[in-house]
C-alpha cells in the first residue's frame, strides 16, 4: 500500500511526509534517500550534493530517514534562522558542516563553527541562527522520528 494525501489507513504524520518520501508494505516501513528510492539497508551520501539555498527562508533537504530518525541538511543564509521550538519527547542534533551558526539549547546560547555540535534533550527548547556574513550548513538528526507514528 502506498499512502497519497487522501489515503486511508494512513497516519496523519505519514500523510505529511511527501509521497516521495514514504512507502508501506504490509506493516514495514522502508527507509527513504535523498533520491526517493527505497532502501532497506545502509547507504552512503555526500552531503555537499544535497545543498540548496533560498533567500526567503531556511532550506532543510532531508538525507535519509527511516522509522527511528531522520537526517537533513539545513541550509541558512546570512540573517536567516530556524525558530527556537521544542519537541516532545525526542533529542536533535546539530553539526556544523560550513559556515558559523549560533544555537539556542534552553536557556544557553552558543556560537559554533565547522566541526561543533549542539544537542537539546526531549522537551528542551532549541534553534539555530545564521549571524554571520556566509551560508550555514548544518547536519542535522532527529530520534525518535516524528514522521512516523
Amino acid at each position: 500500500m502506498r499512502c497519497g494525501p487522501a489515503a486511508t489507513g494512513c497516519s496523519r504524520a505519514e500523510r505529511r511526509v511527501p509521497v516521495s518520501r514514504r512507502c508501506v508494505q504490509g506493516t514495514q516501513i522502508r527507509a527513504t534517500s535523498s533520491s526517493g528510492r527505497y532502501t532497506s539497508r545502509m547507504g552512503f551520501l555526500d552531503t555537499s550534493a544535497f545543498r540548496r539555498f533560498a533567500a526567503d527562508k531556511m532550506q532543510k533537504v532531508n538525507l535519509f530517514e527511516t522509522p527511528q530518525m531522520f537526517c537533513d541538511v539545513y541550509c541558512l543564509e546570512p540573517g536567516q534562522a530556524q525558530k527556537v521550538h521544542a519537541h516532545s519527547g525526542a533529542t536533535k542534533f546539530y553539526y556544523v558542516i560550513e559556515g558559523e551558526g549560533t544555537f539556542s539549547i534552553g536557556d544557553a546560547t552558543a556560537t559554533l563553527g565547522p566541526g561543533g555540535v549542539a544537542w537539546s534533550a526531549p522537551d528542551e527548547a532549541h534553534g539555530v541562527e545564521n549571524r554571520g556574513n556566509v551560508q550555514l550548513v548544518v547536519l542535522v538528526s532527529m530520534a525518535p522520528n516524528p514522521n512516523f507514528p
